[in-house]
Formats: C-alpha cells, sequence, structure tokens
C-alpha cells in the first residue's frame, strides 16, 4: 500500500528519479530557468527548494549536505555566490511555476520553472535603475555654439599657410 506516499515518481526508478531532479536543479541554478512539463516542475520545486534554503547560511556543512543532492561542483559554487546573496531576505517560496500551454508532439503540459529573484519583468521589489533625462537637443545646441565659435579662428590659421605657400611657389616659378 502506498499511504503517505505523496511524491511523483515520475513513472522512473528511485535512481532515475535522483538522478534527474539532480541535473533539472543543477540547470535551474546555472541558467535560473528551465522549460520542463508540469509535472517535473513540481517535482523539481520540491526538491529545489530545501536546498535554496541551505545555501542561504554559507557552512562547509551545509556546502557538502548540497553537494550530495546535486554532484556538480560548479552548480554549488554558483548557488553559494550568486544565487543564495538574493534569496537572503526571503523565507521561502524561491521559485515560480508558469504553465506554458502544451507540448506539440505529445499535448505534454509544459511549464517555465524559474528562480523568482532573477526575473526583472515580475519582481516589483527590484531596485530600479535610476537614470537621468537629457535631451539631445541641448547637447547638440551647445556643440554647435562652440564649433560655430571656434571655425572663424580655424579658417584664419588654415588660410595663412595657403597664402606663403602660394608665394613660395610664385617666387619659385619667377627664378
Amino acid at each position: 500500500m502506498r499511504h503517505g506516499k505523496k511524491f511523483n515518481h515520475l513513472g522512473r526508478t528511485a535512481s532515475h528519479r535522483s538522478a534527474l531532479l539532480s541535473n533539472m536543479a543543477c540547470s535551474l541554478i546555472e541558467h535560473k530557468r528551465i522549460n520542463t512539463t508540469v509535472a517535473k516542475a513540481k517535482a523539481l520545486r520540491v526538491y529545489v527548494e530545501p536546498l535554496l534554503t541551505k545555501a542561504k547560511e554559507d557552512t562547509t556543512h551545509n556546502r557538502r549536505i548540497v553537494f550530495s543532492y546535486l554532484q556538480n561542483k560548479e552548480a554549488v559554487t554558483e548557488l553559494f555566490r550568486t544565487v543564495a546573496p538574493k534569496i537572503a531576505e526571503r523565507n521561502g517560496g524561491y521559485t515560480r511555476i508558469i504553465k506554458t500551454g502544451f507540448r506539440q508532439g505529445d499535448a505534454a503540459d509544459m511549464a517555465l520553472i524559474e528562480l523568482v529573484d532573477f526575473n526583472e519583468l515580475y519582481n516589483p521589489n527590484a531596485e530600479e535603475k535610476k537614470t537621468t533625462r537629457r535631451s539631445r537637443r541641448a547637447t547638440t545646441a551647445k556643440k554647435a555654439e562652440t564649433v560655430v565659435a571656434e571655425a572663424p579662428a580655424v579658417e584664419e590659421k588654415v588660410e595663412a599657410p595657403k597664402a606663403e605657400a602660394a608665394d613660395s611657389t610664385e617666387e619659385k616659378t619667377e627664378e
């Protein structure tokens, strides 16, 4: 009997399922979002959220526990260096599942699973970039004024050597 066994077996053996979830978790940490089926996304959320909670406290013990699940040094490093500082204030709910429709080949229900703090479009608490408003007209007008002010001086300097050069050529022809 399967009383109290709620997790989805995904039609795989235990070793295949753990390898699948480990690889998907590494991809999620590396790319910050992945496209998969809804069933796998829900299973991945249950698998990866405790790892993200452990990553909030950077200790050797937590790194070893996370590595025992992921089996990928690069993913563990990325998780503790870039992901953990961003999710430090969040008390859970690190992932978001967005249903994207049905797959063409077998009509499987597809979803996008992503890390919540790495999506700038949906993140209302993200710090907005402070940009100053600049008008192109003001800058081009200033440039035009400086060019006009400098232009006569440049023309005079250019004309003087031409006149001397012309005199020297006339002298050579006369000799």
